[in-house]
Formats: C-alpha cells, structure tokens, sequence
C-alpha cells in the first residue's frame, strides 16, 4: 500500500506541533494570535488527515489477508477515536486568542496534555502502523 501522503501529512503536523511549542515558549499571551492561527491550521490538517485514514487506510487493513495486520487497523483505529475527541476539545478551548492570553498557564498544560499524546500517536503510527500497511 502506497502511504507516501501519510507520511507528509504526519511530517507536517510534527512540525506544526513544534512551531506550536515555539511560540508557547516565547510567549503565550505575546503570540496569542499566532497561535490560535495555528491551532486552527493544525485542526484543519489532522481533520482531513483523518477523514483519508478512515476512508482508505483502515478499510483497507481491515481487507487485508493478514488477521494481525488487520487487526492492528482496528486496534490504530479504535484508540484515535478517543484521541480526535481530546484534540477536539482542545482546539474548541484554545482556538480563541482571547483565552490563550487570558489562561496562558492553562493552556500550557493542556498542550503539554493533548500534543504529547498526538505526538507520541504519530511516533507509533511512523513506527509499527505505516511499515504494517507498506506490506499489507
């Protein structure tokens, strides 16, 4: 299976994770327009990055002859489901500039919380998912 945009989508957001973790660090309520901007951004990717993961990545795994590597879809699939709810809930929360400035501590921590998880999400799905579908 071709994941070739999988992989740029995931290199892509890393990296929105990281400017994300740039500007917190210079400053919440300084770059509260920008980050919002960002989250925003990053939202829009994940949604569309997921939406070709449900549509065509795990239905294909699901079809695949292989019970473990169709069962590792189900397994990626069903725990993303909890994980777009958090990431959901954060952009709801944190997309306004207004609040970031307002609560930069706070967001700090759901950040910390929401990013991590995503990150390491996407670390498992670079390391044991994507190399499972090349071969599926």
């Amino acid at each position: 299976m071709d994941i070739q945009r999988y992989d740029r989508d995931h290199r892509q957001i890393l990296s929105q994770i990281d400017a994300l973790r740039a500007l917190s660090q210079a400053g919440i309520g300084e770059n509260a327009e920008a980050i919002s901007d960002l989250i925003i951004s990053t939202a829009s990717h994940i949604k569309f990055h997921l939406a070709a993961e449900d549509q065509v990545l795990y239905p294909a795994l699901a079809r695949c002859k292989d019970p473990a590597t169709a069962a590792l879809g189900e397994r990626y699939r069903l725990e993303m489901q909890g994980l777009a709810a958090s990431f959901a809930r954060f952009v709801q929360q944190w997309r306004v500039p207004a609040r970031l400035a307002a609560d930069p501590e706070g967001f700090r921590r759901a950040a910390n919380t929401v990013l991590r998880a995503l990150f390491e999400r996407l670390q498992r799905e670079n390391a044991e998912l994507y190399p499972a579908a090349r071969l599926a």
